[in-house]
């Protein structure tokens, strides 16, 4: 299986109060296409920092990100912009959806910014997927947040991204609700045959991928590959 994604020599530092601070040291892995991973590492590791270089969100101070054969240090913001709109799909802890569309519309959204067509029984059907075909008219304030990231997850995956990016998913949700969620995550990628890459602080969550990578200090620590299929 090919890789999706390739991570070489990885940096990223910021000037603060005068002073450089390495965020991230010297990162490498590559991720499989279709696999399920886990990157993991206590508050402040730069766990979030380097999903967000990862996804083309930011770019790193040194080294390579290449995500579907595409090397984004080279790219000009506009043009992670389509990248990211074209392959990658994202879950965020806050959800982020937009409270004054309504829960069809935020799903519509990548949709339309493709020009695509039919995307109002496309976007229906993945809010179907989702549990939520009759709330499809409400607006997030009028959603508990496990609807609210339920709609989240049917907006990533409308564009059909080869690769999901999911930040925390879980941070704002009570255990019950949590523990759907994260099955229609793993469903969903799975029937879609999508690449996973799950950042998390919770080890049980964690453990339902086939791999985890650990991040501390910035520097990579461990990888393990967890023997799920």
């Amino acid at each position: 299986m090919e890789n999706i994604l390739n991570i070489l020599n990885l940096n990223k530092t910021y000037k603060s109060a005068g002073r450089l601070l390495t965020v991230l040291d010297n990162i490498n892995f590559g991720i499989k296409a279709g696999s399920a991973n886990a990157i993991v590492g206590p508050s402040g590791s730069g766990k979030t920092t380097l999903l967000g270089l990862c996804a083309g969100l930011d770019s790193a101070t040194g080294g390579t990100v290449e995500l579907n054969g595409i090397n984004l240090g080279s790219l000009s913001e506009d043009m992670r912009a389509q990248v990211r709109n074209q392959y990658v799909g994202f879950i965020f802890q806050n959800f982020q959806l937009l409270p004054t569309l309504t829960a069809l519309e935020n799903v519509m959204v990548p949709l339309e910014l493709r020009g695509e067509k039919n995307i109002k029984a496309r976007s229906l059907d993945l809010l179907d997927k989702v549990g939520l075909a009759d709330r499809g008219h409400h607006y997030p304030a009028q959603l508990s947040g496990g609807e609210q990231q339920r709609v989240s997850l049917a907006r990533a995956f409308s564009n059909s991204p080869r690769i999901l990016f999911a930040d925390e998913p879980t941070g704002n949700l009570d255990a019950e609700t949590s523990e759907k969620v994260v099955k229609l995550i793993f469903d969903l990628n799975r029937e879609a045959g999508t690449t996973l890459i799950l950042v998390t602080h919770d080890l049980e969550l964690a453990a339902k991928t086939q791999r985890i990578i650990k991040i501390k200090g910035g520097k990579l620590v461990a990888d393990d590959i967890t023997g799920n299929v």
